[in-house]
């Protein structure tokens, strides 16, 4: 087995969950549909059990690059070498586009001839839940055989066979030329993409306009670099829940100081004080709207409180209580 460091994962989102694509263009870690949610990709936990949706070029001594299109949380990753360039654009549509709960890829060769190998291996909940795979035309269906009934559909036009549960191909694009992806909700009311090209490029276009103009709300005018700031205010902001307002303290769980270690904390729940701190730096940028709704999550709790009257260290995002530890010894 081998890991990438965390600071090797750029982070994609749609204000109700996350995804971690690492520098190899892996997503290693979805939570699905919610922060809270069992996981659906979790190698970044367990490089065997946890699942990957992973798109990688064939090139020799390739050097890999991971940015953000300016003011956005639209990620891209490049792949250079003497054989070629290729790039995959990774992005999560927000509520406010009408494409929510979707991970959204369009793979590009910018030079030369490239081969790309796919493999999209969803694990439902944590690993521990056998699942069923339908293949149609132009699709693949990825269903729980657990009681929570999570259901993906991958939508391609590259075609794809099914080996060990996993969805799995190979293509090759010419400069210029370019492959989407979409991974989506398939429970009732996640129909089909009809025109899936125009889905996309609608899709990236409504998506990096979303994170502009919220970008263009920040009141900052100090000494530090305005990309450094806003950077830090898009990441903070995924960690925002638009349907309830509270604040997760991080994006993951099972995460130790080093492989196999312990003090591996599931940190997808709002921790008073550490959202206290991300609310401050929101408010501080001028983004109220964030400073509102998390105070009127704050409110319902207080209204819930101990018998000595004070609030809990840490609730759900939905604002339960109840927290019930867990152990995956499987991972």
């Amino acid at each position: 087995m081998s890991y990438q460091p965390i600071e090797s994962y750029g982070i994609i989102g749609d204000l109700h969950t996350v995804a971690l694509v690492g520098l190899d263009a892996s997503i290693d870690f979805l939570c699905f549909p919610r922060f809270d949610s069992p996981s659906v990709f979790a190698a970044l936990l367990d490089d065997e059990k946890g699942g990957r949706f992973q798109i990688k070029p064939h090139l020799c001594h390739s050097t890999t690059r991971q940015l953000y299109l300016p003011d956005t949380n639209v990620l891209l990753s490049r792949f250079l070498s003497d054989g070629g360039v290729a790039e995959i654009v990774d992005l999560m549509p927000v509520d406010e586009t009408g494409l929510a709960h979707a991970v959204v890829r369009r793979v590009k060769t910018v030079r030369g001839e490239i081969r790309f190998r796919v493999l999209c291996d969803p694990r439902f909940d944590y690993g521990r839940t056998e699942r069923e795979v339908e293949q149609g035309r132009g699709e693949t269906l990825f269903r729980s055989r657990g009681s929570d009934g999570t259901a993906l559909r991958l939508q391609t036009p590259v075609p794809l066979e099914i080996a060990n549960g996993a969805a799995v191909g190979e293509f090759t694009l010419r400069a210029g030329e370019y492959a989407d992806f979409v991974l989506r909700d398939a429970t009732p009311g996640g129909e089909a993409v009809a025109d899936l090209a125009h889905f996309c490029a609608r899709t990236f276009d409504e998506t990096a306009r979303f994170w502009r103009r919220w970008v263009r709300r920040s009141q900052y005018r100090g000494r530090w670099s305005e990309g450094t700031v806003n950077r830090s205010a898009l990441a903070l902001k995924l960690l925002t829940s638009r349907p309830h307002g509270s604040i997760v303290a991080a994006a993951t769980f099972g995460l130790p100081e080093g492989v196999g270690g312990e003090r591996n904390w599931d940190y997808r729940y709002t921790w008073i004080r550490d959202s206290s701190f991300t609310l401050y730096a929101l408010l501080r940028l001028g983004y109220t709207d964030e400073a509102r709704a998390f105070m009127n999550w704050i409110e319902e709790r207080c209204g819930d409180l101990n018998p000595d009257g004070s609030l809990q260290i840490m609730y759900g995002i939905d604002g339960r209580r109840v927290l019930t530890e867990e152990k995956l010894p499987h991972l």
